[in-house]
């Protein structure tokens, strides 16, 4: 076998080694992930365990961060003593919502409310997503209060420096102006300290996913007050990420233009990371959701990612702090955050990001080391959808585009392929003379591809090509929402997740829990035809023509292990390579009969 053949049997044997790989090690973290988030309401209201105590009534939760400026945190910025933390337990859900007064969240993207003590955006729900395609699914819930086994909400507020002055806490019994918060009905809440300082916070919130707040302090002591903004997203206990290593959820940000990225792990293990920025935007990231703190892109802050486990309970927090600000005797200030809480749709963040001036923002969603692929796989893929209305379609037409860009190289690749095939006879003979001389009958065949014009690695070249669009696509698949339980072709519900049709349960007309030692062969029909499409276009390879017959059994046999590697992967991902290799055994075929009957004719004349 030369060396075209064996760089060709490398880069496939790679491939089917990352890949396998994938079936039985990362496959399965990567689906209970899906599991996990596309689950995330039902999670999210469970009882807590008994070894989960929340922090008692009146102690800090919060890990309130220190101003940009250097102002002295209060008493209790850090985590409260873990022994008071173990004096209540964790409750319910529906008992955390009734046990608060609250103003009702009501939009067309968002449900929930927020309570009025603490001030908190801490219950809400994602009115067009479900946790499952089936019918009457719950829909996702994002945002729960602390307290419960899954607390995760955002606040703001400000740090008093030195001056004594109580500023509003997670105790804190604000006033409202309103009962309802809607795109056209702002709430403001206010809360008079008894020392001659008046704090208000307006609460606007849009059509989608961003709330903004203006916070104000009014002074009307004799003496000048400083005091420094913050805000915080707090997250009680870990969730089952997986760590699957395509995906990143923790922490997250874009501060002074780099991205960073800290996993759960990784903010237990470091301690409390501290960042300066200008601008910029933190938060939490899980595969699908965001919350996400963008303060002033003028203003200079001091961002936290930071870890406690007091009272045994794990908490995530990520925050920043603007400068310390003097309030004049009489005067006011004034600042202002805004809080995404919501899907991390494309359009919405990059309308967000424009808009607003927001560094990087669009990309809390984890579009990979090859973003320069991923983003224009995606563009494409959601603009074809807006014409076509149905993603599957949309990726045989993407398909079809991405074979027309590289039919220029393609053409001179199976160009070269036929004229393999037409040397093959001459090729076999100088095999059977000089097997027992390699060097010789390297050079033999050598001075063949140079007299011929053939170049024998270019059989590589399709392949190489469909590596790149094959993880883009993969990808994009993976992490983006838009992908998301949205249905494919005929049976297909859902192109993020794998084929529902599988073997062992008749196609879906016997569903049946399939034991585990079963799983492996419950292949899908899209595995199926990706692999019939496979060994098809592997038996019209020329290649295969002088390979030895060890050689031809492996690449045959190809085609059917990729079956059952490829099996969990999103349906979509087999939709595109089914299709791919359609239209390549097609283009493949007509460009080589071509050019046979091209070389026929020159040879008559």
């Amino acid at each position: 076998m030369d060396d075209s053949k064996n760089f060709l049997l490398f880069i496939l044997l790679s491939l089917v080694l990352f890949l396998t790989f994938d079936a039985f090690f990362w496959g399965p973290q990567r689906e209970a992930a899906r599991q996990e988030t596309t689950a995330q309401a039902p999670a999210q209201s469970a009882p807590a365990p008994a070894s989960a105590p929340d922090m008692a009534d009146g102690t800090t939760e919060d890990m309130r961060p220190q101003a940009a400026a250097g102002a002295v945190p209060q008493p209790g910025d850090t985590a409260p003593d873990a022994g008071v933390a173990a004096a209540a337990d964790s409750v319910s859900l529906a008992k955390a919502l009734e046990g608060s007064d609250r103003i009702v969240i009501d939009t067309p993207s968002l449900a929930g409310s927020i309570a009025l003590t603490g001030g908190r955006i801490d219950d809400l729900t994602l009115k067009d997503y479900q946790v499952s395609v089936d019918e009457g699914a719950p829909n996702v819930r994002l945002l729960q209060p602390r307290g419960t086994p899954r607390g995760y909400y955002a606040n703001t507020g400000w740090i008093a420096s030195g001056s004594g002055q109580a500023v509003p806490d997670e105790g804190t019994r604000w006033q409202a102006d309103g009962t309802r918060l809607t795109p056209d009905n702002p709430i403001t809440l206010t809360w008079d300290n008894g020392q001659g300082l008046v704090f208000e916070r307006r609460i606007e919130v849009d059509e989608d996913f961003l709330f903004t707040v203006t916070q104000r302090v009014r002074n009307t002591t004799g003496e000048p007050v400083t005091l420094a903004p913050y805000a915080l997203a707090n997250r009680r206990s870990k969730p089952d990420t997986r760590g699957f290593f395509i995906l990143h959820e923790g922490a997250v940000g874009v501060l002074d233009g780099t991205l960073e990225e800290i996993g759960y792990d990784k903010m237990a293990k470091e301690g409390p990371i501290n960042l300066q920025s200008t601008g910029g935007w933190l938060g939490i990231t899980d595969k699908y959701w965001l919350v996400g703190l963008v303060p002033d892109q003028d203003m200079a802050v001091s961002a936290r990612f930071v870890y406690s486990a007091a009272g045994g309970v794990p908490r995530y927090q990520t925050d920043f702090a603007g400068p310390a600000q003097t309030v004049a005797p009489g005067g006011d200030v004034h600042v202002t955050t805004r809080v995404f809480a919501g899907a991390k749709e494309v359009d919405i963040l990059q309308r967000y990001q424009e808009a607003y001036g927001i560094d990087g923002f669009d990309q809390a969603v984890d579009w990979g080391w090859f973003y320069f692929l991923t983003r224009p796989v995606f563009w494409a893929l959601h603009h074809i959808h807006a014409l076509v209305g149905n993603f599957g379609v949309a990726i045989l037409l993407l398909t079809v585009l991405i074979k027309a860009l590289l039919y220029p190289l393609a053409s001179k690749s199976y160009k070269s392929m036929a004229r393999m095939r037409e040397v093959a006879p001459k090729l076999k003979e100088l095999q059977e003379r000089y097997k027992d001389d390699r060097q010789r009958l390297n050079q033999e065949m050598m001075a063949i591809y140079q007299k011929e014009k053939i170049n024998p690695a270019a059989g590589c070249l399709p392949i190489l090509v469909q590596i790149p669009v094959f993880f883009s696509l993969y990808k994009v698949l993976f992490v983006t929402i838009e992908m998301r339980h949205q249905p494919g072709l005929f049976w297909v519900n859902d192109l993020s997740a794998p084929d529902p049709a599988r073997i062992m349960t008749l196609f879906g007309y016997v569903p049946w829990d399939v034991p585990a030692i079963l799983q492996l062969i419950n292949v899908g029909v899209w595995p199926i035809l990706m692999g019939i499409s496979m060994y098809l276009i592997t038996a019209l390879n020329p290649q295969t023509a002088t390979m030895d017959a060890m050689q031809k059994k492996i690449f045959l046999a190809l085609p059917i292990f990729m079956v059952f590697v490829l099996n969990n992967f999103p349906a979509g991902l087999l939709i595109y390579w089914t299709w791919n290799t359609i239209l390549s055994g097609l283009q493949q075929w007509v460009i080589m009969r071509r050019t046979h009957q091209e070389a026929l004719r020159a040879r008559g004349a």
